[in-house]
C-alpha cells in the first residue's frame, strides 16, 4: 500500500467514526440514550434474533464483563428478552422485544431524515451502502466472527 492509499483509508475510517458520533448524538437527542457498547449488542441481536450470548459477545468483540453489562442494561430498558433454547434448556437465546422494534423504527426515521439532507441521491446512497457492507463483511471475515 502506498502513502496516498494509506492516507485515504485513514481518512475513510476517521470520517466513519465522526459520522457515527453525529448519529449517536442524534439518537440521544431523540430519546433514550445508549452507550456505543449497547448499540453494538442491540445491532447484533436485531440482525440475528435467537443468537446466544456467546455468539453475540464474540461477534461484537466485547469482553465478557462488558458484554454482560451491556446486555443487562438492554434488558433493564426492555429491549432484549432471553428465552430458553427449545433444543437445549441450558442455552439461552436473545431476542429483540416489541419495544426494541418500535425503537428501531423510530431510529430509522431519525437517521433517514438526518442523512437525506446529506445524501439526497438514491444511487449514491446505494453505492455508499454497498461499499460499507463490503468493508464490514471483510472485517467480520478477517476476525472469524460474525
Amino acid at each position: 500500500m502506498d502513502e496516498t492509499q494509506r492516507a485515504q483509508l485513514f481518512e475513510l475510517a476517521d470520517l466513519i467514526m465522526a459520522i457515527a458520533r453525529h448519529l449517536q448524538v442524534a439518537k440521544a437527542d431523540e430519546g433514550e440514550s445508549w452507550t456505543p457498547l449497547e448499540s453494538a449488542v442491540m445491532r447484533y441481536i436485531d440482525h440475528r434474533p435467537g443468537s446466544t450470548a456467546t455468539q453475540a459477545a464474540e461477534a461484537t468483540r466485547l469482553i465478557s464483563s462488558n458484554f454482560s453489562r451491556a446486555l443487562r442494561k438492554l434488558e433493564q430498558k426492555g429491549m432484549v428478552r432471553r428465552e430458553a433454547d427449545p433444543q437445549d434448556a441450558r442455552r439461552v437465546r436473545l431476542h429483540p422485544t416489541r419495544k426494541a422494534g418500535e425503537n428501531l423504527r423510530h431510529l430509522e426515521d431519525t437517521w433517514s431524515r438526518l442523512l437525506a439532507e446529506a445524501v439526497p441521491d438514491t444511487e449514491e446512497t446505494e453505492t455508499v451502502v454497498s461499499m460499507l457492507r463490503q468493508i464490514e463483511s471483510h472485517l467480520i471475515a478477517r476476525t472469524g466472527r460474525g
